[in-house]
């Protein structure tokens, strides 16, 4: 399902993500789950490349950054495109805002750089559970402030667009709302929501999914939200942002593979952001796993030149 007027998505998987599917299900079967080995240990799987996703793979491009923001200190990963630069993307990363980080996601993000002439700055932001709720929002609100007002002496450009996966999705559109409410700004002209948790609370296809499902499983899910959120109220749209007003909203692009069990999320927000007003797109990947565009595969390169396309389109 897409946007009118815009390239398709398929109807039905191509044979070669199902085999993808299966061969990770094979693959993954006897792998423990986070909430057996607990954050230290998957983190440290991640960085030594024995985790579902494999080695890390590191572009040349790439440097650090550091800056001072409102709550803190500031530590962004910058990949500038090959050719001539129009502006910053503010990348913001998954890991059920326990896992992850910046320097994890170089291949797809030099892509995204050279497809669309961003500067693709990814912020590091504090993790749960050594610090929850609301440590990453707020590291993630200042690292959008702190573009806004620098891009341009820093970058020689402005800040245009934001994006994130999973997690990162969420974040993303927190801190939209953000730096409406908080601040009086609306920078971003658009918005990559890929595969995001909008509704801490559990939507049908997150409760339902099971402990059958690749990459993410309902217990999964519930442990990164206690994690990340402890005993806050999940109806609070700083951390449930399906519930929030979502006027004023920029253009978004949302990504979900049909067996994710966050399936629900990105077809719910996508129907919330447009209810409120904004333009919003919708592409549904069928057999698509959780995280599927990160497997270097024909499937995902799919998935991300429609995003490519997206920010072409809707930054002209």
């Amino acid at each position: 399902m897409t946007g009118p007027g815009h390239e398709e998505v398929p109807t039905e998987a191509p044979a070669e993500v199902l085999a993808f599917n299966r061969r990770l299900e094979r693959d993954t079967l006897h792998l423990p789950k986070i909430y057996e080995v607990g954050p230290e240990a998957a983190r440290q799987a991640r960085e030594e490349g024995k985790s579902v996703f494999g080695p890390l793979v590191f572009s040349e491009r790439a440097f650090e950054r550091r800056a001072t923001g409102q709550s803190g200190p500031l530590r962004f990963r910058v990949i500038p495109p090959s050719g001539r630069a129009r502006g910053v993307f503010l990348h913001i990363h998954g890991g059920g805002w326990v896992l992850g980080g910046a320097h994890h996601h170089d291949p797809m993000l030099e892509r995204l750089a050279d497809a669309t002439g961003l500067i693709v700055v990814s912020t590091y932001y504090r993790l749960a559970p050594e610090h929850p709720y609301p440590a990453g929002p707020d590291d993630c609100e200042a690292a959008a402030l702190w573009l806004f007002r620098n891009a341009g002496e820093c970058f020689g450009t402005e800040l245009v667009a934001i994006g994130g996966e999973s997690a990162g999705a969420h974040l993303a559109a927190v801190t939209c709302l953000r730096l409406r409410d908080r601040h009086g700004l609306s920078p971003f002209r658009a918005a990559l929501l890929t595969y995001g948790a909008y509704d801490l609370r559990g939507t049908p296809s997150a409760r339902e999914a099971g402990e059958g499902t690749l990459v993410l499983t309902t217990k999964v899910i519930r442990w990164f939200a206690e994690q990340f959120a402890g005993s806050r109220d999940l109806s609070d749209p700083d951390i449930s942002p399906i519930l929030a007003d979502l006027h004023g909203m920029p253009p978004a692009l949302f990504t979900v593979g049909g067996i994710d069990p966050l399936y629900d999320d990105s077809t719910f927000m996508c129907s919330r952001w447009r209810k409120a007003g904004n333009r919003a797109e919708l592409a549904i990947w069928p057999e698509g796993i959780h995280a599927f565009d990160y497997f270097d595969n024909a499937y995902g390169r799919a998935a991300r030149d429609r995003m490519h396309g997206f920010l072409n389109r809707t930054l002209g």
